[in-house]
């Protein structure tokens, strides 16, 4: 009987999932499928913040030996698949554009009307960016990644890290519930918002 009550209740979570992720926008989809297509992806050379996503913004330092640069990545991996997906980004240094700075992504959401800080009720949807340790007083963040779903219940989303650092150094990988950055520099970080793709 509790076999089959558990086998029950997970095949309903799975269609449940399923449905969620049938019902996103043409957009949010491809958001989420070009951030989990990239998974297991990590710097070249390894232990070092060599990556091909930096180098597409031509961020960072030309030091790799490589086509990559090197700089502390998951903005410009968020960055990426944003821009891969066709939602609208400005990646420049200009304030108000996207750019390797995770509170960028805050920045810029607060200006197109997007960002949502926690308590405000709303709930993360698949291909928003999750921002963790923003300090609005000094426009800092310690990181941001991509959201793939979010459970009722739940701490926090479910993400995609660039510059993951939970099974490896400086890699592309998943997370549940993180209501906690999954990066060296933001591991006490708890989520402080989201940031709603154009």
């Amino acid at each position: 009987m509790l076999t089959t009550l558990v086998v029950l209740c997970s095949g309903i979570a799975l269609v449940t999932a399923q449905l969620t992720k049938s019902r996103l926008s043409p957009l949010r989809s491809r958001i989420v499928s070009i951030a989990e297509s990239q998974l297991g992806y990590h710097t070249d050379p390894a232990d070092t913040y060599c990556n091909k996503y930096s180098a597409y913004w031509h961020a960072g330092t030309a030091t790799c030996g490589n086509l990559n640069r090197d700089e502390e990545w998951c903005a410009d991996f968020a960055a990426w698949v944003w821009k891969t997906a066709g939602a609208k980004v400005t990646y420049e240094l200009n304030p108000g554009d996207i750019n390797s700075a995770s509170a960028s992504f805050y920045v810029w959401g607060v200006e197109h009307g997007t960002w949502h800080p926690i308590g405000d009720s709303y709930v993360p949807e698949p291909g928003d960016i999750a921002v963790y340790g923003l300090n609005t007083a000094t426009s800092t963040a310690k990181h941001v990644a991509v959201v793939t779903g979010f459970d009722a219940g739940s701490r926090g989303p479910d993400v995609v890290n660039g510059d993951g650092d939970r099974t490896g150094f400086s890699l592309v990988e998943s997370g549940r519930d993180e209501y906690r950055a999954d990066a060296a520099k933001g591991s006490q970080s708890t989520v402080s918002g989201y940031v709603s793709p154009l």
